[in-house]
């Protein structure tokens, strides 16, 4: 028994895995802190309903991230590599950051506070772009399921620290400590950061920006069935993400749960739950292969949208909420690991900050798009047909999966570098 299980504990013990597990925690830690947790200290100070609205542009970097990582992959910081250098900087940058802004007061210096949440976000993107290219070039191929998996655990705990935690520090030790006592949190992070070591430096960076902007790209699709990859990162996990944008509505004006109720199970629950899915699924891919999990997986996410459609017709059951909403976040935590894992084996080492900030974007995109629509298909169809809409969204992605077994195979064999 102890021998089946030796190739998946082994991983495990990688110092290469505890180091991505809190870079994780680096990365989601100042999320919330530009976001949800700053829209609630500027509610609480008294600030109008319009100027928290466009406070929600403050966003904007983590989805424009791409249009910089190109410098992030060109030039090295003259300390410790190529992408321990940039993520060192962006976190001393971030306490600094985090640490002005409880200095501040949304009802005192309002454009203070705005121009301070700017850089924040800004800064806390650029980390994600170091961080997700040093995750992807320091992981081995057997390991990237459970590097998906524990930096995804770790994102998570850390929105909740800045994101619950923050709130509820608030009440007690005010604003200013809490935001304070959030900068003293990310020098975890930088300690991480100090522990680790530099991926293989044996990889040159672009020799000039132009090479930096235009390499990736080229490099990328020189590759067989470059197109369809790029459309088998959008269709993968849209309908599992279309299900979800509006599963808080539904759960409380559709089915009749109140909000406690549904911050308890669909929060709780299922923040346990796709943790546990992300942590299976990343351990199961070291034999599965990524492939098979991707096919596995993407066949779990796409039954999962209809145990909603189920409970749309039962209506108010808790139990048959506990199931779904346990079983939704289990498939999905899984097909995330194994969705990053795809992401991580596309780029070249050379261009991976650049290359992954562009496909997760991509992925990103059909999201976006489609996720205007999804109340007026409610109006039309009802609860029932919409989630069995996203059922039926989730099918091109594992028909175009099938279609491409080969190419994917390639990815699992072949490091680029």
């Amino acid at each position: 028994m102890k021998k089946y299980f030796e190739p998946y504990l082994q991983v495990f013990k990688s110092r290469r895995i505890a180091i991505v597990s809190l870079m994780g925690f680096a990365s989601g830690l100042p999320l919330a802190l530009s976001g949800g947790t700053l829209q609630a200290w500027m509610t609480v100070e008294g600030i109008d309903l319009k100027t928290i609205g466009i406070f929600a542009l403050v966003g904007l970097p983590y989805t424009l991230k791409f249009l910089w990582s190109p410098f992030l992959d060109r030039f090295v910081p003259p300390f410790f590599g190529r992408r321990r250098g940039w993520i060192l900087i962006t976190q001393m940058l971030l306490i600094l950051g985090i640490t002005l802004l409880s200095f501040t007061s949304p009802s005192d210096a309002i454009m203070t506070v705005g121009f301070l949440a700017i850089f924040i976000a800004f800064t806390s993107a650029s980390q994600d772009i170091v961080i997700d290219a040093y995750r992807t070039d320091v992981l081995h191929e057997k390991e990237r399921g459970v590097g998906a998996a524990v930096f995804v655990t770790g994102y998570r705990i850390a929105t909740l620290v800045s994101g619950a935690l923050a709130l509820i520090m608030s009440d007690s030790i005010g604003w200013r400590n809490t935001y304070l006592f959030m900068a003293v949190i990310m020098f975890a992070g930088v300690l991480t950061t100090l522990f680790a070591k530099e991926p293989d430096g044996k990889v040159l960076p672009p020799s000039s920006i132009k090479e930096a902007v235009w390499g990736p790209l080229k490099d990328y699709f020189t590759r067989e069935s470059a197109i369809a990859l790029l459309l088998l990162i959008i269709l993968y996990k849209l309908g599992d993400a279309f299900a979800g944008t509006l599963t808080t509505p539904f759960l409380i004006r559709g089915l009749g749960f109140t909000p406690a109720e549904v911050g308890t199970i669909n929060k709780g629950l299922g923040f346990l739950s796709l943790i546990i899915g992300a942590t299976i699924g990343g351990t199961l891919m070291i034999n599965l292969g990524l492939y098979r999990a991707l096919l596995f997986f993407g066949i779990l996410q796409a039954v999962s949208n209809l145990s909603f459609m189920l409970l749309a017709w039962l209506g108010k059951s808790y139990s048959m909420l506990i199931f779904t909403i346990a079983f939704e976040n289990f498939s999905g935590g899984m097909g995330t690991a194994a969705f990053v894992s795809l992401i991580m084996g596309m780029c070249n080492h050379r261009f991976t900050a650049t290359q992954y900030a562009l496909l997760s974007s991509l992925a990103a995109l059909g999201r976006i798009f489609i996720a205007p629509s999804s109340g007026f298909l409610v109006e039309s169809v009802g609860w029932p047909g919409f989630f069995f809409i996203t059922f039926l969204f989730s099918i091109p992605g594992l028909l175009l999966l099938l279609r491409l077994r080969f190419s994917i195979l390639n990815i699992e064999k072949i490091k680029v570098s």
